[in-house]
C-alpha cells in the first residue's frame, strides 16, 4: 500500500544509473532496469498488470526469469525503459515508461501477443493457453518510481498475505478506478 509516509521517506532517495542495466536476484525472480531518462515530455510511468487466462497458475517460477528477459527486449525494442517486472504463476507486473510514438493498447497487445507465441513455442511453459483479455495501467510520477519498484519487487512475499483477486480490488480502489470489478476477470 502507498501511503503520503512511504511517498516522503523515498521520494528523498534518487537512484541513477547512465546506462541500461539489467539486473537479477538469485533468491527472488526479479529482473529491472533503468536508464537515465533526460527530461522530455514522457514524464508518466505506467504500471500494468495483466494474468493468465482463466488466472490459471502457469507461469512457472523456475522459467519466470526467461519470460521477463523476453519482454525486457520487447520493451527495448519499443524504445521504452523497464524499471521493474515480476509477479506470480498467473498474473505480472510491469513498471515501464512509454516511447512518445508507442500506444499503450498497442504496446500491451505487442507484449501479450509476442509472449504467448514464444511461451507456447519455448516448451518452458507447457500449461500455459494464453493471457487475459484484458489488463490494469495506472500512471505514476517519477517521484513514485522507487516506491512502485519496490511494491512489484516483493510480489512474492506481498501475495503470502492477499490474493491478486484482493490485490486488484486495492489498486483499483487506491487509484480512484470506478468499474465494475468483475470486469477484470472475464476472458471473453
Amino acid at each position: 500500500m502507498i501511503t503520503p509516509n512511504k511517498r516522503s521517506a523515498i521520494r528523498g532517495k534518487t537512484i541513477t544509473r547512465s546506462s541500461l542495466e539489467l539486473r537479477s536476484s538469485s533468491t527472488k525472480n526479479t529482473i529491472f532496469a533503468t536508464k537515465k531518462i533526460m527530461p522530455a515530455y514522457r514524464q508518466i510511468l505506467y504500471h500494468i498488470v495483466f494474468r493468465t487466462k482463466g488466472s490459471e497458475r502457469t507461469i512457472s517460477e523456475e522459467h519466470s526469469k526467461d519470460l521477463y528477459k523476453y519482454i525486457w527486449g520487447i520493451i527495448k525494442n519499443k524504445n521504452c525503459v523497464l524499471f521493474q517486472i515480476n509477479g506470480m504463476e498467473e498474473h505480472i507486473h510491469i513498471l515501464s515508461d512509454l516511447h512518445p510514438s508507442v500506444a499503450l493498447a498497442d504496446y500491451i497487445r505487442e507484449i501479450k501477443v509476442s509472449t504467448s507465441k514464444w511461451m507456447k513455442a519455448s516448451g518452458l511453459f507447457p500449461n500455459f493457453k494464453g493471457w487475459g483479455i484484458k489488463y490494469c495501467a495506472l500512471t505514476y510520477a517519477y517521484g513514485d518510481r522507487d516506491i512502485i519498484i519496490n511494491y512489484i519487487k516483493n510480489q512474492q512475499e506481498h501475495h503470502k498475505k492477499e490474493s491478486f483477486q484482493d490485490e486488484i480490488t486495492r489498486l483499483f480502489k487506491e487509484n480512484g478506478v470506478v468499474l465494475d470489478e468483475k470486469w477484470f476477470w472475464v476472458d471473453s
